[in-house]
């Protein structure tokens, strides 16, 4: 018989730690379920984090370390296995994963997106050290500077108009002759001097030896290559949530689980925090937010079970 929780969180992200972290303090038999065999998500892989109040300048995984160890002296339970699907059997859920089956009377999802890669040589290698996915996470560390953001849609033209701000000059560089974005925000990337399009390029390969320093570039009309000097470049082509597990269990806009600032979904008794739900910002804390009110919201649901 599967062993039965008040709470199973799917994720050990900010967002699902800091749902564990309050689940403990709300005296709930929770489990949490991580894929990985660390905790932290992708904030683990962030170089260096500047915007999270009271911690300047902290290591990504340095945080990511602490948000565990704050998990796991409250008494926080973890088991590594990976969800496969989700049963809605109404009063209780069943967890299936790859190796044990869970039930649970909540269930808070907090799987997290990832963003999409260039897949170019130097990317992976210098990820941290000039590649980044996050202008508003990094874009502080190129005051007066030179940097390209890759990219021609929403989120790429708001980081460019981000970066514009503080930086000395920046490439927006993007694979069509015409811009995929809102045009409110393509008249501001138009009307900002800093700021130069590159047309119908791509980008070939990231060079540098310990930090970015340059982008081979190509214009897929003409053939042509050459270097583009850079201190940092921006990769705005796109988040997958990962969701796939949990189609027809929850109502979904484009990947992401439909769920507001309550974490409720469409589902009674299952909730979503985290870079996995519909939201305008995504950030560790506004992650870790979403884990604090998702338990909140576990605990009015329970009680009204």
């Amino acid at each position: 018989m599967a062993q039965r929780y008040d709470l199973v969180i799917v994720g050990s992200g900010p967002a699902g730690l800091a749902a564990a972290i309050y689940a403990e303090r709300a005296r709930l038999e929770t489990l949490v379920i991580e894929k990985g065999m660390v905790s932290g998500g992708q904030v683990l892989t962030t170089y260096e984090v500047d915007n999270y109040p009271g911690l300047p300048g902290v290591g990504g995984y340095d945080l990511g370390t602490k948000f565990r160890e704050h998990a796991d002296h409250l008494g926080a339970q973890f088991a590594e296995d990976e969800v496969v699907r989700i049963e809605d059997k109404g009063a209780v859920k069943l967890v299936v994963c790859a190796h044990e089956t869970y039930e649970a009377r909540a269930v808070v999802l907090a799987t997290g997106a990832s963003h999409r890669k260039l897949g170019v040589p130097g990317e992976e290698e210098l990820s941290g050290m000039g590649v980044s996915y996050c202008a508003t996470c990094d874009g502080a560390f190129f005051k007066k500077k030179v940097t390209a953001v890759v990219g021609g849609g929403d989120v790429a033209l708001e980081d460019a108009v981000f970066l514009s701000r503080m930086c000395e000059k920046v490439y927006l560089i993007h694979r069509r002759d015409e811009l995929r974005g809102a045009k409110s925000l393509q008249e501001q990337v138009f009307a900002q001097d800093k700021i130069e399009v590159i047309w119908d390029t791509v980008v070939d390969k990231i060079q540098g030896t310990d930090r970015v320093e340059n982008l081979l570039i190509r214009n897929v009309k003409t053939g042509e290559t050459r270097e583009l000097p850079v201190s940092g470049v921006f990769i705005a082509v796109g988040i997958t949530p990962a969701s796939q597990a949990f189609e027809g269990l929850v109502e979904m806009d484009h990947g992401y689980i439909k769920a507001g600032e309550d974490c409720r979904t469409s589902c009674p008794g299952i909730f979503a925090a985290g870079d996995v739900r519909t939201k305008p910002l995504r950030q560790i804390i506004t992650a870790a937010a979403d884990g604090a009110n998702a338990v909140t919201s576990v605990e009015r649901y329970l009680m009204e079970g």
